[in-house]
């Protein structure tokens, strides 16, 4: 494959509206139509910043408090619209944000100056790379403090107070740091604004001595934010459609590929509508799935090159031409750049950006604009779904366990399958749960979520512990493995103080073994926990939760009905014991392409 079809993600994320979910459903926002004076108590930072917050669709903000950010937090609970919901650490309360933002459209967390900062960064760039809306604040020094040579604890000893901000520069697309009064209203504004238009993370540092008083800016409601829509170029609109159509008219057996930047796009919705009216195959790329249904009745699964689910690949890679809605195409997704995918055959769809074959390029058109006004142009063709239906053959059962026989990850993720319904959401952790999960056949109305272009191990238990409270109605469930748990397993904590009800799959089979099967070596095996032990000394008689350890069929499913029968309202950990070496037929393919592709030589100088 030309790798260079990669490079043509580059676009900057595309928005209108506000506060938007994966579905492409615009949040509510609150609206006043004539202002209410506020009293001075109120009239505050930190209650401006609270209600912005809740404007947008933000009921719950992750914190860790820390001496700067004291006063802030109190301004923040005082809210009555908002929650706060503190957390074992920085790092999981930015990916409970993380998860929080993947189900509202949305996300915030609080955290404390350059100790607490520093520590939330990984869970911003993680953010960052899946264009995820976060609102990362930090309570910053004393507004006096800036410009006096003075040295400050919690930071590194220098009286130059910028180092957190040059960390963040990197990774949030805006940057305030707010140390007066006088225009801490409009930073406040361009950046969550920003963040909800650009669809990334913003840092925002709040001077620890200013979230109570009051200033005249505060002295109303907030006027609703109203963002400038981002509108397609007509003419380049109507000539990109013109160009596709034909490209894909003459073609014999074309297919659809969506991709992770349909949710950025909010064009999901307008996906659908173009594969019902086209009538052609209908896959989904890795980190997309979750974003197109797959009840839909041409879904031909994921298309992951050679770790694709079965008969997928062999449809995409043969196809004439093929539509890629909002690709990433880097060395994961690719499989070791493998991909069997030719550009001239291609056209990329991005936000803001559609490219087909070898040219032409069309620019500033609205990626939902496109695929809507394209479905009115194709010809009906449902050449390559037939094919797919001649050839394919359903997956068979895993073997028949033998009597207590030592439990198998395939037949573990039979019986997930089975707990899946529009009630429920899948979080899939970093590893071969990524592989696993890919099989599972989502139900309509079932969430799924994962971090494939981060792919930080532990990002699931923060991610689950948002994503949970982000929708209380749905039951997640995720699949965690045991070297990934340990990193961030704390916040099982928060979870029981939060009252969720979340069933938790700890996959132990004793190390790294995504590490494993790309390069082994005695660093990927790690220390053994008693893990029910562990999160029963959390649980410590507060709140409800029930742990099982299985080891085999029989037991498995005796947990899971206890779990969805008799303690469906509690938090169920069940750690599941495996072989060390039980892993998918997916993961030893793609990670010896990985190796691969990491273990190429220099080229000659």
């Amino acid at each position: 494959m030309d790798t260079k079809i990669g490079a043509l993600d580059l676009c900057k994320p595309a928005s209108n509206d506000v506060g938007c979910p994966p579905n492409g459903t615009v949040a509510t926002i609150q609206t006043s139509v004539c202002p209410s004076v506020i009293g001075s108590s109120e009239a505050t930072l930190g209650r401006h910043l609270a209600r912005r917050l809740v404007q947008v669709g933000v009921t719950d903000v992750f914190s860790v408090p820390g001496d700067f950010n004291l006063t802030l937090l109190d301004h923040l609970i005082a809210e009555p619209g908002l929650n706060l919901i503190g957390c074992c650490n920085e790092l999981n309360a930015g990916y409970a944000a993380d998860g929080y933002a993947r189900a509202r459209g949305v996300g915030a967390c609080v955290v404390t100056f350059t100790v607490g900062g520093l520590s939330v960064l990984n869970a911003i760039a993680g953010a960052y790379s899946e264009n995820l809306p976060l609102i990362c604040i930090v309570g910053g020094p004393n507004s006096n403090d800036y410009g006096t040579n003075r040295i400050l604890h919690h930071t590194i000893g220098l009286p130059d107070f910028s180092q957190e901000l040059r960390c963040f520069q990197t990774i949030t697309c805006y940057q305030a740091v707010v140390n007066n009064l006088e225009d801490a209203h409009e930073m406040i504004d361009t950046a969550i604004s920003t963040a909800l238009k650009e669809s990334k993370p913003v840092y925002i540092s709040i001077s620890c001595n200013l979230p109570a008083i009051p200033h005249p800016t505060f002295s109303r409601e907030p006027v609703p934010f109203s963002l400038s829509p981002k509108l397609s170029n007509q003419m380049g609109l109507e000539a990109a459609v013109e160009a596709a159509s034909e490209f894909l008219n003459k073609a014999v057996k074309p297919v659809l590929v969506g991709g992770p930047k349909l949710r950025v796009a909010h064009a999901s919705d307008a996906f659908v509508e173009l594969a019902d009216a086209c009538g052609y195959a209908l896959a989904v790329m890795p980190s997309g799935k979750g974003l197109v249904p797959e009840h839909h009745p041409h879904f031909i699964g994921t298309y992951w090159g050679a770790v694709s689910t079965a008969f997928c690949a062999e449809i995409v890679e043969s196809a004439d031409a093929y539509l890629f809605a909002g690709p990433i195409f880097n060395d994961y997704s690719s499989v070791g750049y493998s991909l069997l995918l030719k550009k001239e055959k291609a056209i990329i769809v991005q936000p803001d950006r559609v490219v087909i074959g070898n040219g032409p390029a069309f620019g500033c058109i609205l990626m939902k604009d496109f695929l809507k006004a394209l479905a009115k142009r194709l010809k009906h063709n449902k050449t390559a779904y037939e094919n797919y239906h001649r050839i394919f053959v359903p997956e068979g059962h895993p073997l028949k366990s033998e009597p207590r026989e030592p439990l198998r990850v395939n037949v573990l993720f039979q019986h997930i399958q089975k707990m899946l319904s529009g009630d429920t959401a899948v979080i899939a952790e970093t590893g071969d749960s990524w592989f696993n999960c890919q099989k599972l056949k989502l139900p309509k109305g079932c969430g799924y979520e994962f971090q494939m272009q981060y792919g930080s191990i532990g990002w699931s238990v923060g991610a689950t512990l948002g994503y949970a409270q982000a929708v209380p109605e749905k039951r997640v469930i995720a699949c965690i493995g045991d070297g990934s748990f340990q990193v961030t397993a704390q916040d099982v904590s928060t979870m029981l103080r939060s009252g969720q009800k979340t069933i938790i799959f700890l996959i132990n089979n004793g190390g790294y073994t995504i590490e494993v099967e790309i390069h082994d070596g005695p660093y990927n095996v790690i220390k053994n926990w008693n893990y029910t032990g562990l999160v029963d000394a959390i649980h410590n008689g507060e709140g409800n939760c029930w742990t099982a350890k299985v080891f085999c069929e029989e037991e498995l499913v005796e947990a899971i009905n206890t779990a969805t029968g008799p303690k469906k309202d509690s938090l169920c950990f069940i750690e599941v014991i495996c072989h060390k070496d039980d892993t998918s037929k997916e993961l030893l393919e793609w990670g010896s392409r990985v190796s691969a592709a990491n273990s190429r030589p220099p080229n000659p100088q």
